[in-house]
């Protein structure tokens, strides 16, 4: 079994778009984007993860676009041929959450009913995210 090694550090969110004028139907179509930047010299990952929100069959215009930035530390020295797999999916899995909780806090501030975005498996994004991850 793999050692789970490695923390979060800190996360933010550099970009966020509400627009409830968009915002006509409660069925939520969400769709997901991720990417990664490993510094192998001091073994850390950041990890952008973008959610957006369309309302109904609308998916031309998102009324919720959400970026957040997650960096992450490995315990110990690691190349990122030997990141394990697993963590690639936790990584997304530690972020969600707090992409959650921002949308709905957000919007509960607009005083209007809160966009409650669902709680989901996001294990199929480990692969879009290993393919998408640079070095430097």
């Amino acid at each position: 079994m793999q050692k789970a090694a490695f923390s979060i550090l800190k996360y933010s969110f550099d970009k966020v778009k509400i627009d409830l004028s968009n915002f006509q139907s409660k069925d939520l179509k969400l769709n997901f984007e991720t990417s990664g930047l490993y510094n192998e010299t001091v073994s850390e990952f950041q990890l952008t993860f973008t959610v957006k929100a369309f309302a109904g069959d609308n998916l031309s215009d998102s009324f919720v676009e959400v970026r957040c930035v997650g960096l992450f530390k490995f315990e110990e020295s690691t190349t990122f041929e030997s990141i394990p797999d697993f963590f690639f999916r936790n990584s997304i899995a530690i972020l969600f959450p707090y992409v959650r909780a921002f949308v709905s806090m957000v919007t509960i501030q607009a005083n209007v009913p809160p966009v409650m975005l669902p709680t989901l498996n996001l294990s199929a994004l480990e692969t879009v995210l290993k393919q998408n991850t640079t070095t430097h």
